[in-house]
C-alpha cells in the first residue's frame, strides 16, 4: 500500500520502521530537512519537505493516488487540517491523525464524519490505559490479553531470588504447578525462541503465554506480591499523568502527583480535584522521600525525561517501591533499560503504532485479517491474534500433522470459553481464536500465512 506519514519525530519513525519492515510504500513529509533525509534513506522512503497541511505539499506527495495519510505532527490542528486537506483532494483515501489534547476528545468523537477522520488516536491517553491496568493486575512487568481477555501473554523477570532462576523449561511444570508456555525469551538484548532444554537465567526476561484463569496460580506458586495497590506516586504533569490521575481516582485509588512546573500544578489542581498535586522536582531524593516513596505500593515515572525516569524508578525499586512502571520515548533508550530494573516499560508510540499497524492490515485484507497484533520482548517478536474462518486451512487437524512455517509457534487456542495452551493433539476449529508468536515481523497479515 501507499501511505503518507506526516511528521517525522518520534511517533513518525515509530510507524515508518514497522510500516516499512511489512514492505509498504512509504513517503514522509516533514520540515526539518536533516530529519527528513535521514528517515528517508533509513528506511527507503520518499521524503518531501513543507507544510504537511498545503495541499501543494500533499500533491508533491502524490495523495491523489495514497491509500492512507496518517498525521502525526505536534500540532493536533495542523494534523486535522492535513487529514482534512488529503480527504479533499481524494475524496476515498483513509486518514489517521494524532490528537493529544484533552480538549479535543470528545469533538474528535462525535465530529470525526466532519473532520473527517477513519481513525484518532492519542498516545497519550494509551499509555495511561496500559498502566493503569498494569496497576489493576500487579505482578507482571507487562500483560497483553487475547480472546477477549482469556488468554494472557505475561512478562516476568529473573531476579535472584526468583523460583525460575536456574530451572529448565523441560522442569518449568514442578516449579510452577500449572501448564504455561514460555513463547520467547529477552537475554542480553537477544530474543530467543527456547527449546526444552533452555535453562532461564538471572536477568531474563521471560514471555509466559497462559489462560487468563491460570494466571492466578502461575503468580501464587511463584511467590510474586499481588498485594492490591492504594497508594500510587506519578513523576511529570504531562498528559499521561493526566489522563492516568482521572482513571485512578476513578478506581478509588490515592494519587499524588509530583510536577516542577509552578503553573503546570495549578492547572492540574484544577481538572484534578481528586488528586493531590505538589509541586517539587521528582529527582530530588528528598522530594521523593517528603512524599512518603516507601509507603507507596507504586511508582510511575513519566517525565519528558527518558533519563529523568530511569532515575527515578532505579531509585524507587532501590527503597522497596513493589512496583514502578518507567515511560520512555527513545528506541535507544528501551535498548539500554534492558539490563535495568526499571520495572514495567511504557512506550506511548510503540502501543500507538501497533494500532495503526492493525488498521493498516485490515484495509488490505478484510477476511481472515488480524484480530490484534502486540509487539513484545522489545519489539522483536510479534505476537498475533486471528479468528478462525471458513478459508482457513487445516481446520479439524492435529497440530503434529501440521507443517508450520519456521518461526512461528502456536501458543494459544480458544474454544468458547476455554482457552487452552496447545499440544501436538490441540486442533483449531472455525470460531475459534488462535494466537501465533513470530520472529519475523509483518509476515502474517492472515492465518493462512502462518502454513509451510
Amino acid at each position: 500500500m501507499k501511505i503518507i506519514i506526516a511528521g517525522a519525530g518520534k511517533a513518525g519513525k515509530a510507524l515508518m520502521r514497522q510500516l516499512a519492515a511489512e514492505g509498504h510504500d512509504l513517503t514522509v513529509i516533514d520540515q526539518n530537512s536533516a530529519v527528513l533525509e535521514k528517515l528517508a534513506v533509513q528506511f527507503d522512503a520518499m521524503g518531501v519537505l513543507g507544510n504537511c497541511a498545503s495541499k501543494t505539499v500533499l500533491l508533491q506527495a502524490g495523495v491523489q493516488d495514497t491509500d492512507l495519510v496518517i498525521a502525526a505532527t505536534n500540532a493536533d490542528e495542523v494534523n486535522l487540517l492535513c487529514c482534512l486537506t488529503a480527504h479533499g483532494i481524494h475524496n476515498g483515501i483513509h486518514t489517521i491523525a494524532r490528537i493529544r489534547d484533552p480538549e479535543y476528545t470528545e469533538q474528535i468523537m462525535t465530529m470525526r464524519d466532519t473532520f473527517p477522520l477513519s481513525m484518532a488516536v492519542n498516545p497519550e491517553k494509551q499509555a495511561a490505559m496500559e498502566i493503569e491496568r498494569l496497576l489493576r493486575f500487579p505482578g507482571f512487568l507487562r500483560r497483553e490479553s487475547f480472546a477477549n481477555g482469556k488468554s494472557q501473554i505475561v512478562e516476568l523477570r529473573v531476579d535472584s531470588q526468583s523460583k525460575l532462576r536456574n530451572v529448565a523449561l523441560l522442569d518449568l511444570s514442578s516449579v510452577i504447578k500449572c501448564r504455561v508456555l514460555v513463547c520467547a525469551v529477552l537475554r542480553a538484548g537477544e530474543a530467543v525462541a527456547p527449546s526444552g532444554n533452555f535453562v532461564l537465567q538471572e536477568g531474563d526476561r521471560v514471555f509466559v503465554t497462559a489462560p487468563t484463569a491460570d494466571l492466578a496460580e502461575l503468580v501464587k506458586n511463584l511467590g510474586i506480591s499481588t498485594r492490591r495497590v492504594r497508594k500510587v506516586l506519578l513523576c511529570g504533569g504531562g498528559r499521561i499523568s493526566y489522563y492516568l490521575a482521572e482513571l485512578l481516582a476513578k478506581d478509588g485509588i490515592s494519587v499524588s502527583l509530583l510536577e516542577q512546573k509552578e503553573e503546570r500544578c495549578r492547572e492540574l489542581a484544577v481538572l484534578l480535584p481528586k488528586t493531590q498535586i505538589v509541586h517539587g522536582d521528582c529527582s530530588s531524593q528528598a522530594t521523593l522521600e517528603d512524599q512518603g516513596l516507601e509507603q507507596c505500593d507504586a511508582l510511575a515515572a513519566m517525565t519528558g525525561l527518558d533519563e529523568t525516569n530511569m532515575i527515578v524508578s532505579l531509585y524507587g525499586a532501590a527503597h522497596g517501591v513493589p512496583q514502578t512502571i518507567t515511560k520512555l520515548s527513545r528506541e535507544e533508550s528501551i535498548t539500554i533499560a534492558d539490563g535495568l530494573a526499571l520495572g514495567s516499560i511504557i512506550s506511548p508510540q510503540e502501543l500507538v503504532s501497533n494500532v495503526i499497524v492493525r488498521y493498516v492490515r485490515a484495509m488490505q485484507n478484510q477476511t481472515g485479517v488480524a484480530v490484534s497484533v502486540h509487539t513484545i520482548a522489545d519489539g522483536k517478536v510479534e505476537a498475533v491474534e486471528f479468528l478462525v474462518d471458513s478459508s482457513t486451512k487445516n481446520c479439524n487437524q492435529a497440530l503434529r500433522n501440521i507443517r508450520l512455517k519456521p518461526g512461528v509457534l502456536i501458543v494459544s487456542i480458544t474454544h468458547g470459553t476455554k482457552s487452552t495452551i496447545p499440544n501436538g493433539d490441540s486442533k483449531f476449529t472455525e470460531g475459534d481464536t488462535v494466537v501465533v508468536v513470530t520472529g519475523s515481523r509483518g509476515s502474517l497479515q492472515q492465518l493462512n500465512d502462518i502454513f509451510a
